[in-house]
């Protein structure tokens, strides 16, 4: 059995409330004080970098092999790419929006003035009694726009209301967590893992225990877009754990129940002598780590890599269903994440 008490109320609260902090890549400053916030009131020091992200520091009880964590904060969105004659707005994705999910959501548009302005996605001329090809219409970034809900008409009186192109629009992530377990929400991916970093973190302090090797633990803010991976951590680093969801469906191995580990992505295979590791650890501690291929998919892991990073790299994390969609994982795969991180930290 895992020797740490992961606590499950702590987790999902702490989920809840970052899933509820907006942090679309490029505009994840609310997000970054949430946890910057938690840190402290862990007694655990942390420094922003000067792209955004954040670095938490432990000591450790050795330095011979110094380990980093990382989990991203960022999550997709969009920005204002046009503002249309209409007064609505036609959006840019921030990468790997699936557009016929968020048709319907409901977004915020932050302006650089500081207001900020709600509305919808909908379809163009998408009423089913006006428009009869409406539910065959493919959609996409051309077709999908920002229905606000201000009285506007035109571009000059949407401008008025701040909204410039480049505002960042953050969708609304819907969470839920119910009795059988199940947490859905937009963003799990991966805000899921952040919160099962910041809950192993808290065990360690709670039973008053430092972590086996010098750790630091990367917050970054551009993994959707591919180069968080690399920043601030140290030329010294030994081994990178990172933190990202595990993709659950055909063919796969993992669920939403377990931990999975990423033996091979998109970028090739990860390190076999630190992905055994912890295997053999998950073993010990009596946590079923499902080992996985994931064929779609990246990593902070391959940007430190592609950024000249010459630490052993492993991936492990909770599974996620329907991922960049309306999300699903299980706290049984959560709380599995966290004492798996936990053990790591202090394994020597």
């Amino acid at each position: 059995m895992p020797r740490f008490d992961i606590s499950t109320e702590y987790l999902v609260t702490t989920l809840q409330d970052l899933i509820n902090t907006p942090s679309p890549t490029g505009n994840t400053d609310w997000a970054v004080s949430f946890v910057e916030a938690e840190l402290e009131s862990l007694d655990i020091r942390s420094v922003r970098t000067t792209k955004g992200a954040l670095i938490a520091y432990f000591d450790g009880l050795r330095n011979d092999k110094p380990r980093s964590i990382s989990a991203h904060l960022d999550t997709l969105g969009a920005i204002v790419a046009e503002i249309k004659k209409s007064g609505r707005l036609r959006l840019s994705a921030l990468n790997g929006v699936s557009w016929p999910t968020v048709e319907s959501e409901g977004v915020m548009v932050s302006t650089r003035r500081g207001t900020q302005v709600r509305g919808s996605i909908v379809l163009e001329n998408g009423a089913a009694h006006v428009n009869k090809e409406s539910g065959k219409a493919e959609r996409n970034a051309t077709n999908l726009e920002v229905r606000l809900d201000e009285r506007t008409q035109s571009a000059e009186e949407t401008s008025l209301l701040g909204i410039e192109i480049g505002d960042f629009v953050s969708f609304d992530p819907r969470f839920e967590a119910g009795p059988a377990g199940f947490v859905r929400s937009r963003f799990l991916d991966d805000k899921a893992c952040v919160a099962c970093c910041l809950a192993a973190l808290k065990a360690l302090k709670d039973a008053g225990v430092s972590p086996a090797q010098r750790t630091h633990v990367l917050f970054s803010n551009y993994e959707e877009v591919g180069h968080g991976g690399m920043d601030g951590l140290p030329e010294d680093v030994y081994e990178l754990l990172v933190l990202d969801m595990a993709c659950v469906g055909t063919g796969q191995n993992g669920d939403e129940f377990h931990c999975s580990i990423c033996v091979k992505d998109s970028g090739g295979p990860y390190s076999k002598e630190l992905s055994d590791r912890l295997r053999n650890l998950a073993d010990r501690n009596g946590i079923e780590l499902k080992p996985d291929v994931y064929p779609h998919y990246g990593s902070d892991g391959t940007a430190y890599w592609m950024s000249g990073g010459r630490a052993q790299v492993a991936l492990i994390g909770p599974g996620v269903d329907t991922s960049h969609g309306y999300e699903r994982t299980h706290v049984d795969a959560l709380r599995d994440t966290a004492a798996l991180v936990a053990e790591y930290l202090i394994e020597d």
